[in-house]
């Protein structure tokens, strides 16, 4: 019988069904849990169970979401739990509390190592320590990047378990493909919004003070005092990032040189309009998997000397790394490609050939997929394991589950 492998995450889940479904080519059979509505995983077959969590909130009021996660193990009876994001990372290890084998994967620190705010500089012991405490029943550690894994590693937070370096959650290198050729072209694209002849700087993602859009907003003037015909489009939710959104008229403010589309489908059409990929974020993320789309469409990308983005953009090859909120060296970097576009041109096609080597997501499947096994004991063969037999005692025995305790 094919080994249960359940995935829990946010609300952001969605984006993982190309991973979910890969792994379901390998043998596993998957089960998607997450505070997504779950209708985009019913449509690849993918079974779904639903929890809740306020991701704004640093209160203990998502604690609740333990006993949910507990009885949905319970349930689902699974032989691997893989947990994604910074709260799930956190309640599952503690809800199963090593009655099944769990790997977490670090895909960045969120906002309390990203913000400069009080609350959050109070919180960063208090994530350390629930870290530290997660890890006692976490089989392994997987970080995306490597400014990540050497934080935990410092800091003592993996624990008994082991750590491991996967870079990002892959791309779909084909479907990626796929869509760009199936959907509008770049004229039609500018033609639609009305940037038939200007250079195109676009960025994709929420649009948060986190992400860094005041500091590219800030930027704008000193650009288009060089060059006039630049143009800024800003792709990603709004309305739905409660405190941290950055506000509507601080963007109209700078209209019509700044379009903002909200949250869009053919997010790999809008990018191969564009000229160059600007990301001026000060959040700690993963691998931004926005960088590894605009690397594939072939643009230079700007970006913030953060964690994650220097995993992708190596400084002046195939792009320019910024310090965050340096609005300024924004501005002359973004200057500079725009002003050199045989430059640019070159740079992009650097970033084409690093995401196809280093992050399709069939290498990412492929290392995860013999984490898997390693962690469930096998040695090549998909076969139930000794976890899975131990899960079907305890469904047996429940007084065994509370002896290994």
């Amino acid at each position: 019988m094919s080994p249960h492998l359940v995935c829990i995450g946010g609300e952001d889940h969605r984006l993982r069904i190309p991973f979910l479904l890969a792994m379901r080519e390998k043998g596993f059979r998957v089960t998607a849990v997450s505070s997504d509505a779950g209708a985009a995983f019913s449509l690849h077959g993918i079974p779904h169970r639903r929890f809740g969590f306020d991701r704004f909130s640093s209160g203990g009021g998502e604690w609740g979401a333990l006993g949910t996660v507990r009885k949905l193990m319970s349930e689902l009876r699974p032989d691997i739990v893989q947990s994604f994001d910074t709260k799930p990372n956190l309640l599952t290890p503690l809800a199963v509390r090593g009655q099944v084998p769990v790997i977490r994967t670090i895909n960045g620190l969120g906002w309390t190592f990203s913000s400069l705010e009080p609350r959050a500089l109070a919180l960063r012991p208090v994530f350390c320590a629930l870290q530290g405490l997660a890890s006692l029943w976490t089989a392994m550690t997987v970080f995306q990047n490597r400014d990540d894994q050497a934080f935990f590693e410092r800091y003592r937070l993996v624990g008994n378990g082991k750590a491991r370096l996967i870079r990002s959650s892959g791309i779909d290198l084909d479907a990626f493909s796929t869509a760009r050729y199936r959907g509008p072209s770049a004229a039609t694209m500018r033609e639609e919004l009305g940037l038939q002849s200007a250079e195109v700087v676009i960025f994709v993602g929420r649009l948060t003070r986190q992400k860094g859009i005041p500091t590219l907003l800030k930027a704008v003037p000193r650009i288009l005092s060089e060059r006039p015909n630049a143009r800024f489009v800003l792709v990603g939710p709004q309305d739905s990032e409660g405190p941290f959104a950055v506000n509507k008229s601080d963007i109209e403010r700078y209209a019509p040189h700044v379009i903002a589309l909200g949250s869009r489908r053919d997010v790999p059409a809008l990018l191969g309009m564009a000229d160059l990929f600007a990301f001026p974020t000060q959040y700690r993320e993963g691998i931004p998997r926005v960088l590894l789309e605009a690397g594939l469409s072939g643009l230079p990308i700007v970006a913030s000397r953060m964690p994650g983005c220097n995993d992708v953009v190596e400084d002046g090859w195939n792009g320019y790394l910024v310090a965050p909120r340096d609005a300024e060296g924004f501005a002359s970097r973004i200057i500079e490609i725009l002003s050199d576009r045989a430059r640019g041109k070159i740079m992009g096609g650097r970033s084409v050939g690093l995401v196809r080597e280093r992050f399709s997501l069939s290498w990412v499947v492929d290392q995860y997929c013999e984490l898997y096994k390693t962690v469930l004991g096998g040695s090549g063969s998909l076969a139930r394991s000794a976890p899975a037999t131990m899960m079907e005692e305890r469904a047996r025995n429940p007084r065994l589950g509370e002896a290994r305790q």
